[in-house]
């Protein structure tokens, strides 16, 4: 296990616009937004038959809400491709989808302010459950065109092999 180091010049927090996404050991070109990664454990209540008045509190079954990206339209066709792994409009009776291989293990890189890598999630298991292939269109918009796809998962960990990076001082000599 990484030993932690502690930055004591670093006191803000890490901002949430410098980011990269990671599959099949290449980065994912133009995301532009990842939503959060949250878990939620289920409460199982119970007593003790000689306590009458009060219940006792365990943990249960621990879900992983899906994962969105989201990114501009461009020729890339990274998102599609996952997602005809398990839909396919228009393959033949019998060969819609291919389950050999739709799922994927995703990283999540997040950046500090001078590039460096300050925190990585690896997301386990990520499978495409929805495929927006592009937003609304409107003739009156001004805005970049966006697609996305929902990652269902069956967990996530912090990379703590990642160390917290020495930030470089930029002061004058």
């Amino acid at each position: 296990m990484a030993q932690f180091s502690v930055n004591a010049q670093r006191f803000d927090p890490y901002r949430n616009f410098k980011f990269r996404v990671k599959w099949d050991g290449r980065y994912v070109a133009g995301v532009s937004k990842v939503s959060a990664l949250k878990r939620t454990s289920e409460v199982v209540k119970h007593r003790e038959g000689g306590d009458p008045s009060s219940s006792r509190k365990s943990p249960g079954r621990t879900e992983y809400e899906a994962v969105t990206l989201e990114r501009g339209v461009t020729h890339d066709p990274e998102f599609e491709r996952w997602a005809n792994k398990v839909w396919n409009f228009g393959s033949g009776l019998g060969a819609e989808v291919s389950l050999r291989d739709f799922r994927k293990d995703v990283i999540i890189e997040i950046y500090n302010e001078a590039g460096q890598v300050a925190l990585a999630y690896k997301v386990y298991r990520c499978w495409v459950s929805e495929f927006q292939a592009q937003a609304d269109l409107d003739a009156n918009g001004n805005a970049a065109l966006i697609q996305s796809i929902k990652l269902e998962n069956e967990g996530w960990e912090r990379d703590y092999e990642v160390p917290e990076p020495a930030e470089p001082s930029f002061t004058e000599p």
